[in-house]
């Protein structure tokens, strides 16, 4: 029985190859897409997930400044992780990771790499987290302070093949390194990831006791330390917040806190992927986009099934009433359409596998991702049986219901009539599917003006044809070097800076003012400069002077606006101001500027005079730009010898904050372009259905004098009207979610009504196009020959 309902069903898939190939065809690029989007959802929120006590970790985020200003920070202070075990007792461990900043190259022989993704540990790492140790002792994975461990494929790029256990690696061509262990390379949904582990002990001998935090695990003024506790299930993690900021309000006085309102903050692990310290989920936002995304594009592949089935419903009525009548009972028949879609969805997703295999390194090529399709993985199969199945009962089981539910006589005597509700309904599946359609095209225009709109807003300063690169040994000639390459032709400035000024997280709270609230600490962007910087990145100063480079500038700051706002004070030249324990006055007001990303607000910032800047800034022109690079990398090999020589741009600085969100436009557009394809392929059957079933009404219209405009416009008016009724539906939706996603952007665009009136247009097009073909061809067809053969 059920071999000869798939010899049915396969024949009657052949018979019918018009149809057929746009239900697979739109099927296909459905389940494909879909697929892939699921794949991306799964994978974000796969991440650290993978550890058997990933329940139990926690980080440790930071309250920092008071009051109105206050943030919270995935950092904190290394004294953190060694009172929360001693005085915590639900806290079972603790890890620290410290950003490795003290080594630019390492080296192996002959071998030189830049090195940046290096950090120090408390060997406790590998005790809290499941990362794989392929060679060393998991207990003691540091044998001595001079011991590093590496990943398998660092291993493989120092060393090739050789085993490198108790190899040597040398950093900044003076301090030895001997490799005490290898780890499995990290997994791609891992929020931790480095080349190489060096030992806390190491960081901590870097206290002498003369400054003034004596040593390492009493300083409570560094807050640069990623802090993992792994923790007893049932523990009060607030009570552990609470007692740890007590404990800091012990320590360290002069850092305001409030023991009533503030805390230390512990994010489960499995979180801090999607979403920030303070709260802000724009990457779970993203993800629930996505998401929303799929299921709209698995929707409208359904509705076009549907759409399909039932409209040529009619045209199978003689074919089910006849097994009607010779016996069929109506769950047989149920079964034997059930089974049709079924094998539409076999041959689909087929398909769909064989597309994705051929899209995947493209759609990993835009995404950033590392996803492979992997046929005997678990995780793939759990997603394509929910797409498929999901999939399948949409669009299945209403068509199946409708052609098993014919009265035969009826059908056999040509009376049947589906009835208005039928009509409506494919009506309201049409309308659905392109409501969804032109709120993808609102958001996709909304998402690239948003975009662009960042890209192009002016900063603040001058970022063109400007480059930086660390100083290094040249920190100590810095004079004799930029009057050396101020020589050049090729380049119209150089100035120097201690900060990134495309993004600065240099923080402070040691600023003090008068009329400041002792009780208040307020968090300040500080950046060290020269008298060049201001003009050669076009700062715009709105008051007062900019440093002239006498030694008197030692003692003088520049705010900007927001921090001018900050302390209150009016006409604010030649008030004082101290930074840290330096005492100075304000001599000048520079514009606002934006030093982070667009998404966050501008902080108050504090320039003062520095001539020890360890980044250099060249400006140079678009044709001259070859020439300075080659200038600065022959002064370079001068003062660093043996160091590879390595420069940003500016511009590339600035696009790198608006990475992720490239790549979410880059998506969006292109799941947008697929959707709206899906829907037309939909449409173009429905209007050939449409066409066919009125071949007699369209004869007898043409044989009593109609034009061809009035035939097209039979067929096409009532599939606009359905049109207009979307676009009047999707807007308010989109305009709600796009609303929703600009709040995540400090400095946002306006969502204009031109916005919707090109949508809506673009929509309109789009259909007369897809519509036009096949009402064309009606209208223009021999209407003889269609009476005849009706």
């Amino acid at each position: 029985m059920i071999k000869n309902y798939f010899k049915t069903a396969w024949r009657n898939i052949v018979k019918n190859k018009f149809y057929s190939l746009i239900n697979v065809l739109g099927l296909t690029l459905g389940l494909a897409i879909g697929i892939l989007i699921l794949m991306w959802v799964q994978d974000e929120l796969s991440f650290d997930r993978f550890h058997s006590r990933a329940r139990q970790i926690y980080q440790v985020n930071s309250p920092v400044g008071s009051g109105a200003t206050i943030q919270i920070w995935n950092t904190t202070q290394a004294p953190v992780a060694a009172y929360a075990l001693k005085e915590m007792p639900g806290v079972i461990n603790a890890v620290r990771i410290l950003k490795n900043y003290d080594y630019a190259i390492f080296s192996y022989k002959d071998k030189v790499f830049n090195e940046t993704g290096g950090a120090y540990i408390d060997p406790s790492l590998l005790k809290i987290f499941d990362f794989k140790l392929l060679q060393g002792d998991r207990n003691k994975p540091f044998l001595n302070d001079q011991s590093v461990l590496i990943t398998k494929s660092t291993a493989e790029k120092y060393f090739g093949n050789e085993n490198p256990m108790g190899k040597v690696i040398q950093g900044d061509h003076k301090d030895n390194f001997t490799v005490s262990g290898v780890l499995a390379d990290f997994p791609d949904n891992s929020s931790i990831r480095c080349d190489m582990f060096f030992s806390m002990n190491l960081r901590a001998k870097q206290y002498t006791g003369d400054s003034f935090w004596k040593t390492m695990d009493n300083d409570w003024g560094n807050f640069g330390y990623t802090t993992f506790l792994e923790v007893r299930p049932g523990t009060d993690l607030k009570s552990i917040g609470q007692k740890l900021i007590a404990i800091q309000a012990k320590n360290a006085p002069q850092i305001k806190v409030s023991l009533t309102e503030d805390a230390f903050q512990l994010q489960p692990l499995s979180d801090i992927h999607l979403q920030e310290a303070d709260g802000k989920s724009a990457a779970m936002q993203t993800v629930k986009i996505f998401l929303v995304i799929a299921i709209l594009i698995l929707l409208i592949a359904s509705i076009n099934y549907v759409n399909l089935s039932t409209a040529r419903a009619m045209l199978r009525a003689k074919e089910v009433s006849i097994r009607k009548i010779v016996g069929a009972e109506k769950s047989q028949l149920f079964a034997q359409f059930i089974i049709e879609s079924t094998l539409f969805f076999l041959v689909s997703l087929i398909l769909a596998l064989a597309l994705i295999i051929l899209l995947i390194p493209y759609y990993n090529s835009i995404s950033g991702k590392h996803l492979h399709l992997n046929l005997l993985d678990y995780q793939l199969w759990k997603i394509v049986s929910i797409t498929c199945l999901g999939t399948l009962l949409t669009s299945a089981v209403y068509p199946s219901i409708l052609l098993s539910s014919f009265e035969p006589l009826k059908a056999l005597k040509g009376k049947l009539s589906l009835g208005i509700g039928n009509a409506v309904f494919r009506k309201v599946l049409v309308t659905t599917q392109f409501i969804f359609s032109v709120a993808l095209i609102i958001s996709t225009l909304v998402i690239g003006r948003q975009l662009k709109y960042i890209q192009e807003k002016n900063p603040g300063y001058d970022r063109s044809q400007v480059f930086s690169f660390p100083a290094g040994a040249m920190q100590d000639h810095l004079e004799a070097v930029k009057a050396e390459l101020s020589n050049q032709s090729s380049i119209k400035t150089v100035a120097v800076s201690n900060g990134n000024v495309v993004n600065n997280l240099k923080t402070t709270g040691g600023a003090e003012w008068d009329g400041k609230d002792v009780n208040n600490v307020t968090i300040v962007h500080p950046m060290g400069i020269d008298e060049k910087f201001i003009p050669a990145l076009k700062m715009q100063l709105i008051a007062g002077t900019n440093f002239t480079g006498a030694k008197l500038d030692s003692a003088h700051y520049i705010l900007n606006e927001t921090a001018v706002k900050m302390t209150g004070l009016k006409n604010p030249i030649g008030k004082r101001f101290k930074l840290w324990q330096t005492e100075g006055t304000i001599i000048g007001i520079v514009k606002d500027f934006n030093f982070a990303s667009l998404k966050e607000k501008i902080e108050p910032s504090v320039l003062f005079y520095s001539t020890k800047g360890f980044n250099i800034y060249v400006k140079t022109s678009g044709k001259q730009a070859p020439e300075a690079i080659a200038a600065v990398s022959r002064l370079w090999k001068q003062y660093n010898p043996g160091f590879p020589f390595e420069y940003t741009f500016l511009d590339d600085k600035y696009n790198a904050l608006y990475k992720s969100d490239q790549t979410t436009g880059s998506l969006f557009n292109i799941f947008s372009g697929i959707a709206i394809l899906i829907s037309c392929l939909g449409l173009f059957g429905l209007v050939t259905y449409s066409a066919q079933i009125k071949t007699r009404e369209i004869g007898i219209r043409k044989v009593l004098g109609a034009s061809v405009a009035s035939i097209v416009s039979l067929i096409s008016k009532d599939f606009l009207r359905l049109v207009v009724i979307a676009i009047v539906v999707a807007s308010p939706i989109a305009w709600i979610s796009m609303k929703s996603w600009l709040q995540n952007f400090a400095y946002r665009i306006d969502i204009s009504l031109w916005v919707f009136i090109i949508a809506g247009a673009s929509a309109i097009v789009i259909t007369l196009i897809t519509i036009s073909f096949q009402s064309i061809k009606a209208a223009l067809s021999n209407p003889v020959m269609s009476l005849r053969s009706e």
